[in-house]
């Protein structure tokens, strides 16, 4: 039985939200973020309340399931946490701590938003609609493609090391997991370079 990606955010609703053209709602996000991390002091706590009720707002209209929302947006809270806890060797750190960290909560939901409710072919469309570098957009589209095809790889290495290991040394699993790793990271090499000189030999070209 074949197993979601765990990087599939998109989930197709029926609602408004998802009906949306794809550049809108991207050029909506970036002035979004945008504006929560350049917000003014005088205006930090109304407009960071303001924005996450918006969010709120959002998340309820497009049908998402809140509790898988949430439970993705905990996942990118240890980048915020890391990220914030720098603040607190500056002046004043535990308030520029809880600012930072709200922002970038703040920041990462909107964008774990859009990915829920455009799919990943629209939002290189809107790249493109939006003049970004083709080489950005080359480069996030073979990402994209190639990084669920390494996790199922991954997974059917380790599901190969796990058969063929008996022994429950905490030594011994480590060992195994570098060696997969490893063997990972060759393998993928290998592919790129396969699929690189596939494209040179279609006339591929930016």
């Amino acid at each position: 039985m074949s197993r979601q990606p765990a990087l599939e955010f998109y989930e197709w609703h029926a609602s408004p939200v998802h009906r949306i053209a794809p550049v809108v709602k991207l050029l909506a996000a970036i002035l979004g973020t945008i504006s929560v991390a350049f917000l003014p002091a005088a205006f930090h706590s109304i407009g960071l309340l303001f924005y996450a009720a918006l969010l709120i707002t959002i998340l309820l209209i497009s049908r998402i399931a809140v509790w898988k929302f949430c439970t993705r947006l905990l996942g990118l809270e240890l980048f915020a946490v890391s990220l914030s806890t720098l603040a607190l060797v500056q002046p004043d750190g535990l308030h520029r701590f809880i600012l930072l960290l709200t922002k970038s909560t703040l920041s990462a939901a909107t964008m774990l938003l859009l990915t829920s409710t455009t799919p990943f072919a629209g939002l290189l469309q809107a790249m493109r609609q939006l003049r970004l570098p083709k080489i950005l957009t080359t480069i996030l589209a073979l990402t994209y493609r190639y990084l669920f095809l390494l996790i199922e790889e991954s997974r059917r290495m380790n599901d190969a090391r796990a058969s063929r290991t008996f022994t429950k040394r905490r030594r011994q699993r480590w060992q195994s997991l570098a060696t997969v790793i490893a063997q990972l990271f060759l393998r993928s090499s290998l592919r790129a370079e396969r699929v690189y000189q596939a494209m040179i030999a279609r006339g591929w070209q930016l």
